[in-house]
């Protein structure tokens, strides 16, 4: 045996030992196929969501937070205002401008110009803002986005391994795709995933009322448009309780840096917060110019408590849960939520779907014994065609299989159903590929050539013939990776790893055992094919 082969046989020895380290383990019998790879939510159960986000809501609030800056522009111009009021979701109307203020009015809202339109209005002294089109579609595109990066980190937070969240839908239909392999609490995720958790504290401008119909006929039966009703949330009370508060918020959830469980001053279940740079300034000349009113802690449309201002207060503060407090564990989800960030708009289940593990431990039976038959059923052709050679095309196509789980487990690919069909696909190119090698061997063979110069011809002259055919299989793969979704995904990724392995294994490998065995002939001019 030359040096040449003696160092291609260790390349291939060391290869094989490596990938079988990464997917077994070692030793192998110690390890499952489940502690090596990680495997998708069609494999391993869970659960799968398609959630509908509100976007309205997003344009909504971007409308309020643009109507109570120009209010708050207007208050230091001294700029008279008799009423703002908001119209569907994306417009404003200001009413009772003096004509004699209309050059102010222009030069206060021009903070606001780039994103609104500003015209007069149906009557006489008002003026409407409208949102630009393209400015409300960023909002909403932006809302969805904002709403993955946020169930992704509530997500994270709760221990669930390769989670799935994306686009999911036509464009404009603002809906995420969510799957969770191996989640047990389904109904505790749901619950998290779902909760919009949109923290805004706003004054109270009057309350608590017993019901709604009271606090609106403190105001004349008809409430100002920059007001709101919102119902209490103090479980302890034995009535229902409702809080006349301004309709803009001062602070949402999106002004949070952190949030964790505490306890408040009665020993009962709170969440304390910390606010960002820009926050805490807000928060600071709010709490400063309101000293002595009351500031609502509204979570999800609910007051949750209603504390008196006593002093400036910047940058913290602390979430009560109403006179009996919050459950333990209700506090310490209302800070994953809010410490993961605030989602930007409410959100709906448009489906759902569970995912057994004894399902998915079906489905893992049921592909490993596709691949089991397909391996098999390919070995005894090939032997029983091409003879000894036939052998050499199926240590290939097994090594090709191993370096293929080795890769799959180190660069930690979930694997999926449609990925165990790439495994099975790439089981029929391995043997194309040497069915083609072995064919061009004949040829050579029949056309007088001795059997080293046969293989050495026959490997060489296909070789450029694997390239195309696994170049235009990779082109296919990358569009699939590139259009197709999670499973989809996960069958391109597999198979672009099984054909670069099996370039290696059909060629590298199949050539240095023909070469071996050759080399082990004493007239080296026989070859069983």
């Amino acid at each position: 045996m030359n040096r040449r082969i003696r160092t291609r046989l260790i390349v291939i020895m060391l290869v094989t030992i490596v990938s079988l380290y990464l997917f077994a383990g070692f030793p192998p019998a110690q390890s499952k196929m489940e502690d090596s790879i990680r495997l998708g939510l069609d494999l391993k159960g869970g659960i799968l969501l398609v959630l509908q986000v509100a976007t309205d809501e997003a344009v909504r609030a971007e409308t309020d937070q643009a109507a109570e800056n120009i209010r708050s522009v207007f208050q230091k111009q001294d700029i008279p205002v008799r009423q703002m009021s908001r119209k569907g979701i994306d417009t404003f109307v200001i009413a009772g401008v003096d004509s004699t203020h209309q050059s102010q009015l222009q030069n206060a809202s021009n903070a606001e110009a780039m994103d609104w339109d500003m015209r007069p209005g149906d009557e006489s002294n008002t003026y409407a803002f409208s949102l630009k089109p393209s400015r409300s579609a960023a909002i909403r595109e932006q809302a969805v986005i904002q709403a993955m990066n946020t169930i992704r980190n509530r997500v994270d937070q709760l221990g669930v391994i390769d989670p799935v969240i994306q686009r999911y839908g036509r464009v404009g239909s603002y809906q995420i795709l969510v799957q969770l392999p191996g989640v047990d609490d389904t109904t505790r995720v749901k619950d998290l995933i779902q909760s919009t958790a949109l923290l805004e504290l706003k004054l109270v401008e009057a309350g608590p009322f017993v019901s709604e119909a009271v606090a609106t006929a403190n105001y004349g039966a008809v409430l100002p448009a920059d007001l709101e009703v919102l119902p209490g949330n103090e479980r302890a009370a034995k009535s229902q309780t409702y809080y006349v508060v301004r309709r803009a918020a001062s602070i949402t959830g999106r002004d949070f840096k952190t949030a964790y469980a505490s306890r408040d001053e009665s020993g009962h279940a709170a969440v304390s917060f910390n606010l960002t740079a820009g926050g805490a300034g807000r928060f600071a000349r709010l709490t400063e110019e309101n000293v002595g009113k009351r500031l609502a802690i509204v979570l999800d449309g609910k007051v949750q408590s209603a504390p008196a201002i006593f002093t400036r207060i910047s940058d913290s503060g602390i979430i009560q849960g109403g006179p009996a407090g919050f459950a333990a564990q209700e506090a310490q989800d209302l800070a994953l939520v809010l410490r993961s960030g605030a989602l930007p708009a409410s959100i709906q289940y448009l489906k759902e779907e569970v995912i057994g593990p004894s399902l998915g431990a079906d489905s893992i039976h049921a592909g490993v014994t596709a691949t089991a038959v397909a391996l098999v059923s390919v070995a005894v052709f090939m032997v029983s065609y091409y003879r000894l050679s036939g052998t050499n095309a199926v240590i290939a196509m097994i090594l090709n299989i191993v370096v293929l789980l080795g890769a799959i487990a180190y660069f930690g690919i979930t694997l999926t159903l449609p990925g165990i069909a790439g495994i099975t696909l790439t089981i029929g190119v391995g043997i194309d590929s040497n069915v083609l090698i072995f064919e061009r061997i004949r040829e050579e063979l029949r056309a007088g050539k001795n059997a080293v110069s046969a293989v050495a011809t026959g490997f060489s002259r296909v070789f450029i013939t694997l390239i195309d055919t696994h170049l235009a299989a990779l082109i296919s793969a990358a569009f699939l990776f590139l259009f197709g979704t999670g499973p989809i995904k996960g069958f391109a990724v597999t198979l672009v790893i099984g054909l670069v392995s099996n370039m290696f294994t059909a060629v590298f490998v199949s050539r240095t055992l023909f070469e071996w065995a050759l080399a082990r002939q004493k007239t080296a001019a026989r070859i069983s094919i």
